[in-house]
């Protein structure tokens, strides 16, 4: 459990862990982005809720509420940000930067949501709502880009 709450070792760079879970949530995501829609959906679904689970875990097992090592709320946040987006190189570095400044800024609620809330929803949440302006961002971007 433990090998994918911490992002299959990702989150234990020493330096910027998140944006290094979401780096490693990229190919995790061309993986996921063969779905149809409907199963990509049920798949983040999944992903969260399993999240909540494996965040919980991991959180009790090293005594801190969302560690910084904790990167699966950002493989979920990412597959969130890339939900109904083309697979371009383009597309899924837009998404990334997207993903990693909400994810940092926190506008609101995204900064309240992690203030208050704790526990695995606690951790997984916050990233979530990231994820959702960030795809909302990348949505604008497609419908401009005609």
């Amino acid at each position: 459990m433990h090998l994918l709450s911490l992002g299959f070792g990702s989150g234990l760079a020493p330096l910027a862990p998140g944006t290094w879970g979401t780096l490693v949530a990229v190919p995790c995501y061309l993986l996921l982005a063969q779905l149809s829609l409907p199963w990509y959906l049920l798949a983040v679904a999944i992903g969260f809720a399993v999240g909540v689970l494996l965040c919980r875990y991991t959180s009790a097992a090293l005594g801190v509420h969302d560690h910084p090592a904790i990167v699966w709320d950002e493989f979920v946040g990412y597959w969130i940000t890339m939900i109904a987006v083309p697979v371009a190189w383009q597309w899924i570095l837009l998404g990334f930067v997207l993903f990693r400044v909400f994810d940092i800024v926190k506008p609101w609620p995204v900064k309240t949501a992690d203030a208050k809330m704790k526990g695995g929803f606690g951790i997984m949440i916050d990233d979530v709502l990231a994820g959702l302006y960030a795809l909302a961002c990348m949505h604008l971007a497609l419908w401009v880009a005609g």
